[in-house]
């Protein structure tokens, strides 16, 4: 259970105490998606509930923290009452992952990485993700955005260090600057070590006279940063780009973490997306598809011209090559695919039923006359 007066963190996210990595990243992203501020506008409650939802995933998605969290029911290097406010993005809990597109933000891999067991070594900072929206055709055409993301950034009153410039920093009695105790249990099987997080100095392995009146001794403050995010053409729904070394400050001096933008492209009201062709649909008339004709197609760069052949039947599919979205991973584009509506009039004029009438008696095709009684034509 969580320490009296603290949250508890896997009744936030509503997994077991036992859940593994994976069923947390599933559980944290399918909270993030119902209670973003962007799909609550306004909405006081679920902003409360997205900043605890980001709160307890970026304690139970970092192993040490997990595990300081189970052990003692809170993490030492927080800021009393939590991990702050994230705003419309969350801390990222994941494995090592891949960059799909270092070449568009540097470096061929990302991820967490592993953190040392020694409290002194330097540690990597914590990624973060997040989501955003985008047109299809920002998609098209590729767009770059300015956002602004809360993160952890080293306190520049003290260095990172935690205590006031000037004040002394001893070593912790209790663990001699391990960060780390060891207990020793019997059991009716011998005895068992046990090693867990320093309760004195909560694994930092030193022991602070004077925190620093700015970061309140835990060597990283909480900060608007902005970032300008390049979003290549092709993106579909689903891609996560990485911004290295945007995500939160490192600790005793460790690197950065990274920032993925987890994209989703909006539906458009002109156009379906199916991979990288778009598909849309256009009306004719009866004697258009039956003689022929030629219409203007709308396209993202602008009006195209298509031949509509004499004889095309209604669910007809026609092709515009090369005016669909960009492929991503290649060259050139997919293609504009074309639905052919038929429109037959619900209320024909004297003179245009005079005509299909001519029509139908050239075709000997039997049609109901004004009076309800199919005409028979020899």
């Amino acid at each position: 259970m969580a320490a009296p007066g603290k949250k508890d963190y896997y009744d936030i996210l509503g997994v077991e105490r036992g859940a593994s990595a994976d069923e947390i990243k599933k559980a944290y992203r399918k909270l993030t998606r119902k209670y973003h501020p962007d799909a609550n506008p306004g909405d006081k409650e679920a902003e409360k509930k997205y900043k605890e939802i980001n709160e307890a995933n970026e304690v139970l998605s970092d192993p040490q923290k997990r595990a300081q969290y189970d052990q003692f029911g809170y993490v030492g290097d927080m800021p009393p009452g939590g991990g702050g406010d994230f705003g419309g993005f969350g801390g990222f809990g994941g494995a090592d992952i891949g960059d799909l597109f270092g070449d568009f933000f540097g470096g061929a891999f990302g991820g967490r990485g592993r953190r040392s067991s020694n409290p002194n070594a330097p540690q990597r900072g914590n990624d973060l993700e997040y989501t955003m929206q985008i047109s299809l055709e920002d998609a098209y055409r590729g767009v770059s955005k300015k956002i602004e993301i809360p993160r952890l950034e080293t306190c520049p009153h003290c260095g990172g260090n935690g205590a006031e410039p000037g004040s002394k920093v001893e070593t912790c009695p209790t663990c001699g600057g391990r960060g780390q105790v060891q207990q020793t249990i019997n059991t009716p099987f011998g005895q068992m070590a046990n090693v867990t997080v320093c309760p004195t100095c909560h694994g930092k392995g030193k022991k602070i006279t004077t925190p620093c009146r700015e970061c309140k001794g835990q060597g990283r403050i909480r900060k608007q940063h902005s970032v300008e995010v390049k979003i290549p053409a092709g993106v579909d729904t689903g891609i996560r780009l990485r911004v290295s070394s945007q995500g939160e400050a490192g600790v005793n001096g460790g690197p950065s973490g990274d920032l993925f933008i987890l994209v989703e492209v909006r539906q458009d009201r002109r156009f379906q997306r199916r991979g990288d062709d778009l598909n849309t649909a256009v009306d004719i008339s009866y004697p258009q598809a039956a003689l022929g004709c030629e219409i203007k197609i709308e396209t993202f760069d602008g009006t195209e011209t298509l031949d509509v052949p004499a004889g095309t039947q209604p669910g007809s599919k026609l092709r515009i090559r090369g005016r669909g979205m960009p492929r991503l991973r290649g060259n050139g584009k997919g293609d504009m695919n074309i639905l052919v509506r038929v429109s037959i009039p619900k209320s024909p004029s004297s003179k245009e039923r005079e005509l299909l009438e001519q029509i139908a008696k050239e075709t000997k095709s039997p049609v109901k006359s004004k009076s309800g009684i199919f005409d028979k034509f020899k």
